[in-house]
């Protein structure tokens, strides 16, 4: 019989091989997830395509993450994370080969549908990750697994390049590429028995819904939505909104809105490191405090301030600058980060169990929000004539978040008390 310091090697011998192989996945299919946010631009002016033909583009990949997100959970703990990962990748190919060969709005809309596959990556990947984890790295190997996000920067960045030196269907043919490297390396270096597959596992929603109740878990989930989705809508708005703010190129829009892609989704491993040292409320709660300050900042339009002096009409110009501007759009891209790290931890730890279906109860949550952001962005701009009102909304948004997450986050400190390390 093996001894627990053997069986703690062989986890994290496991793990070792797991957690990079997941996290390359996470990478490519989040890449793919982002494709039209740049990509459907090129789209629009090929096929001159209307308004609300560019917008459904842009929504399909999220509206069908957000219905494939639970099933894909549902699926991954009846049948095997791995499994369901594998059939994501293999469906995320085959709608860059739609891509390669179509050039109807039909062909792409279709495309831009499939790419919702990659909500059902991030459900069973997680699951995957999770179920050779020990409890006290958690947060880390959850922030880590998170932080693949960082393919939507990569997107920004390749699409705008291939672009330039041939066309921009030169990107969907890299990423066929490493879609078929990840599946080769998956099928290859991965168990076939999935250990976390349970074909007796509960699989009606009814109970499973009446269980995360009594967590909290929808609590959690709504806050883990808001955040999220803020950071999602903000990533997808932000191309348009600096290129149109310091009169720049889309292509130069987008690759500054790197600048909050990355750090932010990198700083889930730092939120979810902190998070297992010093638990998860206190380092939600001050990154969302740190979100707030930078939005404070970012939500002042340029304005002219006429002073009336006593000899004179004093004028005061303010604006920020680029440079002024991109920091903190870093920051408010690292403090949403270590929130969601912190989140995503305090969640799975809550319902182990079922860690892939409420993956896609938050995936649901994130990309409802993330649907709806963009659209009021676009009303309250048009309406108020001012584009740092996305920053307004924002800050509204997350003021409340926090003073809600601040009033569970006692209550959840009272029963750390009776449970700690949560």
């Amino acid at each position: 019989m093996k001894s627990e310091a053997d069986q703690e090697d062989e986890r994290l011998a496991s793990l070792a091989v797991i957690l990079p192989l997941a996290v390359m996945g996470f990478v490519i299919a989040a890449g793919c997830w982002t494709l039209f946010a740049v990509a459907g631009i090129h789209v629009r002016g090929e096929l001159n395509l209307s308004n609300l033909q560019f917008g459904l583009l842009l929504a399909m990949p999220m509206a069908v993450s957000a219905l494939l997100a639970v099933p894909a959970g549902l699926a991954a703990r009846k049948f095997g994370a791995r499994r369901i990962m594998l059939i994501c990748l293999a469906g995320l190919a085959v709608c860059m080969v739609i891509l390669l060969t179509t050039d109807t709005f039909l062909g792409y809309l279709l495309a831009a549908g499939g790419l919702g596959l990659a909500g059902g990556f991030y459900s069973a990947g997680l699951q995957f990750v999770t179920s050779n984890c020990q409890r006290d790295r958690l947060g880390l190997v959850l922030g880590v697994f998170g932080a693949g996000v960082t393919g939507a920067g990569f997107t920004y960045y390749l699409v705008p390049l291939f672009h330039e030196a041939f066309s921009w269907h030169g990107v969907p043919l890299a990423y066929l590429i490493v879609l078929l490297l990840v599946l080769a390396l998956l099928l290859l270096l991965t168990d076939s028995e999935d250990a976390s597959a349970d074909p007796e596992i509960e699989t009606s929603l009814r109970i499973l819904f009446g269980r995360l109740r009594q967590q909290g878990i929808w609590q959690l989930g709504a806050y883990f939505g808001v955040i999220a989705g803020s950071f999602f809508a903000l990533a997808l708005w932000l191309p348009d909104y600096l290129s149109a703010q310091f009169d720049l190129q889309v292509q130069s829009g987008a690759r500054l809105a790197q600048w909050f892609i990355i750090p932010g989704a990198l700083a889930q491993i730092l939120g979810g490191g902190l998070s297992d040292h010093f638990g998860s409320p206190k380092v939600v709660g001050r990154s969302l405090l740190m979100a707030l300050v930078a939005l404070l900042v970012l939500s002042y339009p340029p304005m002219t301030l006429f002073i009336r002096g006593v000899e004179a009409t004093i004028e005061v110009e303010y604006a920020l600058s680029m440079s002024v501007e991109s920091i903190f759009v870093v920051v408010l891209g690292m403090a949403l980060g270590c929130a969601m790290g912190g989140l995503q931890r305090m969640v799975i730890i809550e319902s182990r169990q079922n860690a892939a279906f409420v993956a896609g109860l938050l995936l649901v949550s994130a990309c409802s929000v993330a649907f709806l952001l963009p659209v009021i962005f676009g009303a309250v701009n048009h309406w108020l004539g001012v584009r740092s009102a996305v920053f307004m909304i924002l800050f509204l948004l997350l003021c409340i978040c926090q003073i809600m997450f601040g009033r569970f986050s006692r209550r959840h400190e009272r029963q750390a008390l009776l449970q700690p390390g949560i």
